[in-house]
């Protein structure tokens, strides 16, 4: 059934070394056929099938290599064919080549013989273009007596007899010269110069024609009112002159010999003309005055015109010209577009507010308006807003920052103007005016308020971009006229340092600053576009917000500054044994606490609740500070007594006086001197630790230097207490609460008084 490894290598033929394909095959099918085989006879009974196995491959073979041998003869008998064909070609290429060669040589010794003919050739051509000029001669004979006559009726406007004499001798023209082409492909210049000779007059009249058919469409819109028959002629003349160009640009000899002067194009010279004559009326004046009242009566001007012109366009122009003219959207556009260049024009000039404003309103609102180019007497016909924007979105916007450059340097000035006369106004001997309630103030706000409001509304008339541009801008030069107010108290407030008689009613003018920012802060939100349609009052701008405060808190610190220098000399005088024999300085405290709470009561609220609880607060600080100067040290456990008797009689005085002006007792800072009050009026020192502790609880931000002075000032604590005092407070740290009012924070302790000593010497 198989062979051995030495018998398959044994067996192996050229033919298989030369193609290792098909010893691959054979492998495969060897392979295959043991598989077969092992599967068929791997039982014994199976062997005795093997004989008719055999001898049914064995016919398979047979069948197949008969086939083979069959489709291999098939193959060979036509590559047989072919061969025998090739062979028959190349015998043929071989042959022709062979007359080829022949035929060359015989041109070649004939090129001689060729050469000198070409005399003659020339000879008969130019007698053959001079025969047909003989038998044109007596047509153009006839030709300056045409000329004479298209001509004349030409100057008597008879457009049409002329042009109909034009297009004769331009035929005629073309006949000749045809005649001449098609004797020849190079007519002769003397053939050419006796044609051109006779039609030298031709081109002059063409153009004297093309001057009057331009005149005429140039006044076409007064034509065709008054004689509409003279621009149709006009018409018709350009479209036959159309009708001629695309026949020779289109005809047989088009590419041959092209006419002279030929395109004439009349059709698009017809609108050049048209759109050169809008131009020059409308558009390019020799000077354009465009300056104020000017401007308005020019764009008036403007829009009336071309009304009244695009209106005989569509009712009269359009019947006198061909449908596929188009001349209605084609005016349209002519005046469209000139327009667009013309306000182009204008704007690149140096223009005022008013000037843009104007252009502005007129480009955005006027010219698609019924009144110009949606007028009914134009619609359907007339749709300019398929031509795109008469001014460009990007240059409307350039113009409405440009227009708002120009509103912001007035309103600086004028803002500049009101700012010094208000500054003048501080000055005054008299005092500033009052409402009906009695607040100070003056006409500062109402006059910026309806200057900038006036603005903002103006610019609503054009555009809401421009209105909410003028509305920033206005925010801003709020907020810079706020800064120049902060900046010109501060100059003033230095004015009065120097002399306080000097504003005479320094307080009372600061009060109606105050009532003039307040009235600023609620009418801001007014400002904003749409307020009207606001459910609540817009928001104000973070920074202005800001402006406004510091403004706020500028004038109250000049208030409170000035409070203060008319209660510093009582402060001077406490803690001292004077002070500690009567009430007159704590009475004196009061006259001038109440006589400013007086002045303030003439701010509205809530300032004058602020400026109630500062001038609180500044007092209770400025009191305090000045137990802490260290002024006064107690010698006796009486004058302990009696200093803790006078803190209580003064804080209980001041408490109610601020009480009886509006300031709740809960809101008061006063309570910090009835617990220093406490703390002077113990009377065992030994219980300072757990009074001081409790204090701290109280006033967590009182420091160790503080309380070393309140122990100096009750003068009976020794060093060992005080250390105790002292390593409690820092055994006990407190951390300050939430929205805690700083007391001690804001109290400076004297520095220690250092010991004075002699040259080369001890300390003292």
């Amino acid at each position: 059934m198989g062979m051995s490894a030495e018998q398959e290598e044994n067996s192996r033929s050229p033919r298989a070394e030369e193609w290792p394909e098909a010893e691959k095959a054979e492998k495969l099918a060897r392979g295959a056929a043991l598989k077969w085989a092992s599967g068929v006879f791997y039982r014994p009974d199976k062997l005795e099938g093997l004989g008719h196995y055999r001898s049914r491959e064995a016919q398979r073979n047979s069948s197949i290599q008969s086939r083979l041998k069959s489709t291999v003869q098939s193959h060979l008998e036509g590559v047989s064919a072919g061969l025998e064909q090739l062979r028959s070609a190349a015998g043929d290429v071989r042959s022709v080549r062979r007359d080829l060669c022949a035929v060359r040589w015989h041109l070649l010794g004939s090129a001689e013989g060729f050469q000198r003919l070409a005399p003659l050739r020339a000879v008969v051509t130019e007698h053959t273009q001079l025969a047909a000029v003989v038998r044109a001669l007596p047509q153009l004979s006839s030709v300056h007596e045409l000329l004479a006559q298209s001509l004349r009726l030409l100057h008597g406007q008879q457009l049409l007899e002329a042009h109909a004499g034009l297009m004769a001798l331009e035929r005629l023209r073309e006949d000749i010269t045809s005649q001449l082409h098609g004797s020849s492909s190079l007519p002769s210049d003397q053939a050419l110069g006796v044609v051109e000779s006779f039609f030298a007059g031709l081109q002059e009249l063409s153009d004297a024609l093309a001057q009057q058919l331009w005149r005429i469409v140039g006044g076409g819109v007064r034509l065709v009112r008054e004689d509409p028959a003279l621009f149709v002629s006009a018409v018709r003349i350009i479209e036959r002159e159309e009708s001629v160009d695309d026949a020779l640009l289109l005809g047989p000899h088009a590419h041959h010999f092209p006419a002279p002067g030929r395109p004439k194009a009349w059709r698009q010279r017809f609108y050049q003309v048209m759109q050169e004559t809008i131009a020059a009326a409308h558009f390019k004046a020799a000077h354009v005055d465009v300056k104020g009242p000017e401007l308005g009566r020019h764009l008036a001007t403007l829009q009336s015109d071309i009304l009244v012109e695009l209106r005989v366009v569509k009712d009269l122009m359009v019947q006198c010209c061909p449908p596929h003219y188009d001349i209605l959207s084609i005016c349209t556009r002519m005046y469209h577009q000139g327009l667009s260049d013309h306000l182009q024009d204008i704007l690149s000039r140096d223009l005022d507010k008013q000037e843009i404003f104007m252009l502005l309103s007129w480009v955005l609102h006027v010219y698609q308006s019924p009144e110009m180019m949606g007028h009914p007497d134009l619609l359907p016909e007339v749709d300019v807003s398929t031509l795109g924007p008469l001014v460009s979105p990007e240059v409307v916007e350039q113009m409405e920052r440009k227009y708002v450059g120009k509103v912001k340097a007035s309103v600086t000035e004028w803002i500049r103007r009101t700012l010094e006369v208000e500054f003048k106004e501080w000055f005054r001997e008299e005092e500033p005016e009052m409402d009906h309630l009695g607040f100070f103030q003056s006409a500062l706000p109402v006059i910026v308020m309806q200057m900038l409001d006036e603005n903002i509304r103006v610019a609503s008339l054009v555009a809401d971009s421009l209105q909410q541009k003028v509305y920033a801008m206005a925010m801003d030069e709020l907020e810079a006229f706020l800064i120049s107010l902060r900046e010109a108290l501060g100059e003033c407030g230095k004015e009065h340092q120097k002399d306080r008689s000097t504003p005479k009613h320094y307080i009372s003018y600061l009060l109606a600053l105050l009532n003039n920012n307040m009235a600023l802060s609620s009418s801001i939100s007014t400002l904003h576009p749409g307020s009207a349609s606001l459910a609540k009052p817009a928001e104000i701008p973070s920074s202005l917000q800001t402006a406004l405060d510091r403004a706020q808190r500028k004038a109250c610190r000049l208030l409170l500054e000035e409070l203060l220098l008319d209660l510093q000399p009582l402060y001077v005088q406490l803690p001292s044994r004077k002070w500690l024999s009567g009430a007159q300085l704590v009475n004196s405290m009061c006259e001038v606490i109440d006589k400013y709470m007086r002045d303030f009561s003439h701010v509205r609220n809530p300032v004058f609740t602020f400026l109630l609880a500062e001038s609180e607060h500044l007092v209770m600080n400025h009191y305090v500070r000045a137990l802490m100067e260290k002024k006064m040290v107690c010698r006796s456990a009486e004058e302990r007594t009696q200093l803790s008797s006078r803190l209580l009689q003064d804080a209980s005085q001041l408490r109610e006086l601020f009480h009886n002006l509006g300031l709740a007792e809960s809101e008061q800072t006063l309570e910090v001197i009835f617990a220093l009050q406490e703390l002077i009026r113990l009377q065992d020192p030994a219980l300072l630790s757990l009074e001081v502790l409790g204090f701290m609880t109280k006033y967590p931000d009182i420091s160790d230097e503080h309380v070393s002075i309140l122990l100096d000032l009750r003068g009976d604590v020794s060093k060992e207490v005080r250390n105790v005092v002292l390593e409690m407070m820092a055994q006990n740290p407190q951390s300050l609460p939430e929205n805690y009012q700083p007391i001690f924070s804001n109290i400076l302790v004297p520095a220690p008084e250092l010991p004075f000593c002699l040259r080369k010497g001890k300390c003292a």
